[in-house]
């Protein structure tokens, strides 16, 4: 294939349009979550990631599934876990049967935040979607994302 093939450039407009799309909807659900809670996208994201942790085996996340869930490298992950555990939203604790491994849990005060804030992000995704399904480039990936119902699943151990 060439660099003009119609198959590439048609992956790339899709690409584009997706790329469009994500960003549209991250920039309107993080202005809400900013004005309303104090939260960005990212720490929204991570509380609600480890308020779905168990006790039961394999429950627990690392850190690098942790940062995999949202989408950040290690290092970004383990900045953003400290920011909020010194808000108090986090604690961190010993692994009791492998002290090498750090468990992050999400305190009373996070969990009360983030319940909070999920009516507010379910609110502004719902009008992002809206917004850009009356773009005729975008409607058919609203669509799409819409129409995907499965079921997200904390990272395996």
């Amino acid at each position: 294939m060439t660099a003009t093939d119609p198959a590439l450039t048609a992956l790339a407009n899709g690409w584009a349009a997706l790329y469009l799309l994500y960003g549209r909807i991250e920039t309107h659900i993080e202005r809400a979550l900013q004005s309303k809670h104090d939260l960005s996208v990212r720490e929204y994201s991570l509380l609600d990631v480890l308020s779905r942790q168990h006790d039961d085996e394999g429950g627990h996340l690392q850190m690098k599934q942790v940062a995999d869930a949202v989408v950040l490298s290690q290092s970004a992950t383990t900045r953003l876990v400290t920011r909020l555990e010194d808000r108090g939203l986090l604690s961190r604790y010993l692994c009791p049967t492998d002290r090498r491994g750090i468990y992050t849990n999400v305190s009373e005060e996070g969990l009360k935040l983030l319940e909070e804030a999920r009516p507010t992000n379910d609110a502004a995704l719902r009008e992002a979607l809206d917004e850009a399904a009356r773009n005729p480039e975008l409607a058919p990936l609203v669509k799409a994302v819409e129409e995907v119902n499965l079921p997200l699943a904390l990272p395996r151990v």
